[in-house]
């Protein structure tokens, strides 16, 4: 047995995410049933060896006897663990912010009211534009420092604020030098389809052509998926299923911002082209999450979004009762629509305002979350031969966390065992 070189003990409360009969714990839980099974141990202990790696779960008396004097030992205090959060929904790195809307939006101005006056996501690209390299490295590591306060490990980084080939390469560039510079994990996405500038509504066409190529640059300098914003005011089905088919045959994955704002069929279009996930879906039809339940998508569903803006949320519990899919919770980080890096308060929006219950909750943004960025084989599972990415609280349960909304109960964060 391998040397254990850090001993996480006494833990009161552990939800491993993977079922100790489970074979292949690299899929997304899907459907109610499926996302309660949560692998809970109680009086548990986790043994993890110095590369990081998890080497043994079991009792704590167990797995004590098998420590020896050079072992560190963290005192979990009866309290409960889980698995790292990812988050598989972010615009991480962006200049600026946009508090500035805030008198329009009282005055009952919605997300395209917005955007006409000039306002939304161009407002966004301008001051991302502007900033230099340096300046947007320190504000989405301020975030990403912010997000990993409350448990997140990995988190999903989509460009999109750029919209020309040089500022989406920037954003791009950023990410990477913030996931090589610190402990977190980031997963980077291209999302140059994010909006149409004002100055290239002439030439829509010429445009989306533009778009393609950057596509094709931004998976050969390292973005693993493809995105596009497909809905009203943004993109149409047939542009995002020309420029995603595009994607796809170069070899990128297929992500998709869809029907947030009208059902124009991104939930269908997810499903046509095998997406990993397609997120957003407040105004998805009936039709739209069966077929993505089909097609094996993950629905990634964005509370904080609805809830800032005012929405009625996704239906949350259609698509765990009904369509029985796979169900991930990300925060939507951006400055625009979801301004805030609070992922546990996220957590309690799902289950005060989409209905699910704890458990659903946490699968949600550990095991589904993983799958939903392409990460299941390595996180959101807490299983012997995994990285040690976990999360401890300073709370007997989780839905003490839940309930106790808005404040952070983290205690401490692992990445591959090592303490953040």
């Amino acid at each position: 047995m391998k040397q254990i070189k850090r001993l996480i003990d006494n833990i009161g409360l552990l939800w491993t995410m993977s079922a100790s009969n489970e074979e292949n714990d690299v899929q997304l839980r899907c459907g109610a049933e499926a996302m309660r099974e949560v692998g809970a141990l109680t009086d548990a202990a986790i043994a993890i060896d110095e590369n990081g790696v998890i080497v043994e779960i079991g009792k704590k008396k167990r797995v004590r006897d098998q420590i020896d004097v050079s072992t560190e030992v963290i005192d979990a205090n009866q309290g409960f663990v889980c698995p790292g959060f990812v988050d598989p929904h972010t615009h991480l790195v962006h200049g600026g912010s946009r508090e500035h809307e805030l008198p329009l939006r009282l005055r009952g101005a919605d997300y395209l009211d917005v955007l006409r006056a000039g306002g939304g996501i161009m407002s966004t690209v301008q001051m991302t534009r502007e900033r230099s390299s340096r300046e947007l490295y320190e504000q989405a590591k301020t975030s990403a420092l912010r997000m990993r306060c409350y448990g997140v490990t990995t988190i999903e980084a989509k460009t999109g604020y750029g919209l020309t080939m040089e500022d989406e390469s920037k954003q791009l560039s950023v990410a990477q030098a913030l996931g090589m510079s610190t402990d977190i994990r980031l997963v980077h996405t291209a999302l140059p389809a994010h909006a149409v500038p004002q100055n290239r509504k002439g030439d829509r066409e010429q445009f989306i052509q533009e778009l393609a190529q950057m596509y094709r640059v931004l998976h050969a300098q390292g973005a693993e998926f493809a995105d596009v914003f497909v809905d009203e005011g943004a993109f149409s089905l047939e542009e995002g299923r020309y420029l995603l088919k595009m994607a796809k045959a170069i070899g990128m994955k297929l992500k998709i911002h869809a029907d947030e704002l009208v059902p124009l069929g991104g939930a269908e279009l997810a499903a046509e082209l095998g997406a990993v996930s397609a997120d957003h879906l407040l105004a998805a039809s009936n039709e739209g999450l069966f077929a993505m339940a089909s097609a094996g998508v993950a629905a990634v569903c964005l509370p904080g979004t609805s809830f800032y803006l005012q929405k009625q949320p996704a239906r949350a519990r259609f698509m765990l009762d009904e369509a029985k899919l796979g169900v991930a919770v990300a925060s939507d980080y951006n400055p625009g629509s979801s301004p805030s890096e609070n992922f546990s308060l996220m957590m309690s929006l799902a289950l005060l305002t989409l209905r699910m219950t704890p458990e659903e909750v946490f699968v949600a943004a550990t095991r589904n979350a993983a799958v939903a960025v392409g990460r299941g084989s390595s996180a959101g599972v807490v299983r012997a031969g995994r990285p040690a990415d976990l999360v401890l609280f300073e709370a007997p349960n989780p839905e003490y966390i839940l309930t106790h909304y808005g404040t952070c109960h983290v205690s401490r964060v692992f990445v591959q065992g090592k303490d953040m």
